[in-house]
């Protein structure tokens, strides 16, 4: 356990032997019913990769505003290129009204083209929008995008992990993930400059929209935390871990018996401390926009608790509610 977050090493399960695969199942589906969040290790992505693409993006966040301004995007495609500091505001997704996040991020959209393939639906254009990846510092480019790409395998893996979990067949997900429309996001939080408004953030108190969110830190004061009853618990990763959370999307699929989980970014307590400066980057698993998110079969039990909608639908949805509020 690691600060009440199970700690799971999915290794045995990628190797294929049998009484692996079912024992790392097992852990992950207790996780899943009750909080919903795990410590990953074991997950094959190199250290010297997430170290790099720290460095670089420090050096990049280091830029003056108006350089990393250049790769702000224009037009509709909101989750694309660099946005600044104190501009977005996650706990407006549950309608409540907070100051914005104290952090600046950098947003990649999925690597393939899959425009074409969902021309039929003008709300998709968004989800499939041109990247805007920064090339400045050199080789940062190429490093964000080897990672997205490990992060793409990873959670093909994962998705395999929760089919056998929630006792369905081990490549149920596979179809669904062709043409997703994950989201990468890398997120700066710069050490504080001046005190934060009432109730400010790093990130404030949210769910996560879709299957999964795959989850790479740094270590600082002032970060991660899930809510556990009426506390919130940080969660600390040993180095070359991951944090794996599930979203509203997989809690829908499992008909309630999976959680997804509120968590936040903490504000650091003292405004001086310039060792509080830490980055993020996420990964949040979205499936095809077409994939159709009903309940599993074997979590219908006495009925299913919402009817059948498909992925684009779910987080348009969810992007509306939170407008709304």
């Amino acid at each position: 356990m690691t600060n009440a977050v199970p700690a799971i090493d999915i290794a045995p399960f990628l190797s294929g032997e049998p009484t692996g695969k079912a024992s790392v199942a097992e852990d992950v589906a207790r996780a899943a019913e009750t909080i919903g969040f795990v410590v990953l290790t074991g997950h094959g992505i190199p250290h010297a990769l997430l170290e790099t693409v720290f460095q670089k993006g420090f050096e990049f966040f280091d830029q003056p505003d108006q350089d990393k301004a250049k790769w702000h995007p224009a037009g509709p495609a909101k989750q694309r290129g660099y946005h600044g500091v104190a501009t977005r505001g996650l706990s407006a997704t549950l309608g409540k009204h907070a100051p914005k996040d104290l952090r600046e991020s950098l947003f990649l959209g999925p690597l393939d083209d899959h425009a074409a393939k969902f021309a039929h639906i003008p709300e998709a254009a968004t989800a499939y929008a041109p990247n805007l990846i920064p090339n400045v510092p050199s080789g940062f480019d190429t490093a964000l995008i080897e990672l997205y790409r490990a992060f793409e395998t990873l959670s093909s893996n994962l998705l395999r992990i929760f089919a056998v979990a929630a006792r369905m067949p081990e490549d149920h997900f596979s179809p669904l993930i062709k043409r997703h429309f994950s989201i990468m996001s890398a997120h700066h939080y710069p050490a504080l400059s001046k005190p934060p408004l009432p109730g400010q953030l790093r990130t404030g108190a949210h769910t996560d929209y879709g299957a999964m969110t795959i989850l790479a830190m740094t270590e600082a004061k002032g970060g991660l935390e899930v809510q556990r009853g009426d506390t919130w618990v940080p969660v600390h990763p040993p180095q070359g871990a991951l944090v794996v959370n599930l979203g509203d999307m997989m809690q829908r699929w499992t008909n309630d018996r999976w959680v997804s989980t509120m968590h936040r970014v903490a504000t650091p307590e003292d405004l001086n401390d310039a060792m509080s400066r830490r980055m993020s980057v996420g990964y949040f698993m979205h499936p095809d926009y077409d994939a159709k998110i009903e309940c599993l079969p074997s979590c219908r039990s006495d009925g299913a608790l919402y009817p059948p909608i498909t992925a684009g639908a779910h987080i348009r949805a969810k992007i509306e509610a939170s407008h709304k509020g």
